[in-house]
């Protein structure tokens, strides 16, 4: 799936389809035969003063700014190599405002030659253990441009 300016390309589990997502963005789900949330991908352009440096700063405070509550980080990484670029990287979780259900997600902050994108791969926190290996393959296939 390719971001609309160009700066990343989305690789998604077979089972995934599209998703509604903002302008712009694309997303992708896994969804169970009960209707269930399995896997949430998202890639999204840049949009604010996010950078290599400040990502897991910057992450959290978004979390707690964008209806939800409780981050908690478990771990942060910095210049990692991607396809075509380099990111920032945390693994977090976060419980949101509507439901009150915990998430966790590995979100990465990723620049290629053509600018930055966000990259977000999360499951509910209780399934996470049987969903990360896709997710972090998901998130290994990104592709910066």
């Amino acid at each position: 799936m390719d971001l609309a300016d160009g700066n990343g390309v989305l690789s998604i589990p077979p089972d995934a389809r599209a998703a509604e997502n903002d302008p712009g963005s694309v997303s992708a789900t896994v969804i169970s035969s009960t209707g269930e949330l399995r896997i949430y991908l998202n890639a999204t352009p840049q949009q604010g003063d996010e950078s290599l440096d400040n990502w897991n700063t910057f992450r959290l405070d978004h979390l707690t700014d964008e209806n939800s509550s409780s981050p908690t980080k478990f771990s942060a990484r910095t210049g990692m190599a991607f396809r075509g670029g380099t990111g920032s990287c945390v693994d977090d979780s976060y419980v949101t405002h509507i439901g009150n259900n915990r998430y966790r997600e590995i979100a990465c902050f990723v620049v290629g030659s053509r600018g930055g994108s966000v990259l977000i791969a999360a499951a509910p926190a209780e399934s996470w253990p049987l969903y990360a290996p896709v997710l972090e393959r998901a998130v290994n296939s990104y592709q910066a441009r």
